[in-house]
């Protein structure tokens, strides 16, 4: 069996997946990050886990972060936000705004197309700014 845990992907078989592909590797991806960052932290019970982790994943936040971190993209990481950004989604939560989901699913994209290219240290190097911002919210 392949191993999962490391797929090592080139651009062009990243290129040919969806879009809502790519979006539903990278939420995974970003609550995983999100997960173990509150889990690190070491001083949360299950309900503020629950709590904080749920407040990291919602759209509004993912949005907010994701615009903090936009300057730091290089080309082809902006074309896999904006792949996402624009892609076509007929329903967004009421919690969100539309331009909220869209940003979040650029977010989303950009990091299920940079866990399959195999750069985890770009995608933990971004994470990390973004948590910086979230924590300075």
């Amino acid at each position: 069996m392949e191993n999962l845990f490391h797929l090592q992907f080139d651009i062009h078989q990243v290129n040919t997946i969806s879009a809502v592909g790519l979006a539903h590797i990278g939420d995974g991806v970003y609550e995983l990050l999100c997960r173990s960052h509150l889990c690190v932290q070491g001083d949360k019970t299950l309900k503020n886990l629950h709590s904080h982790t749920i407040s990291l994943v919602k759209a509004p936040t993912q949005a907010k972060l994701m615009l903090s971190i936009e300057p730091l993209l290089t080309q082809e990481e902006h074309d896999f936000f904006r792949r996402g950004r624009n892609a076509h989604t007929h329903a967004h939560p009421k919690s969100a705004t539309a331009k909220e989901y869209a940003l979040a699913t650029g977010l989303e994209l950009l990091f299920g197309a940079l866990y399959l290219l195999g750069r985890q240290e770009r995608i933990l190097e971004l994470f990390s700014k973004m948590m910086e911002v979230y924590h300075g919210l």
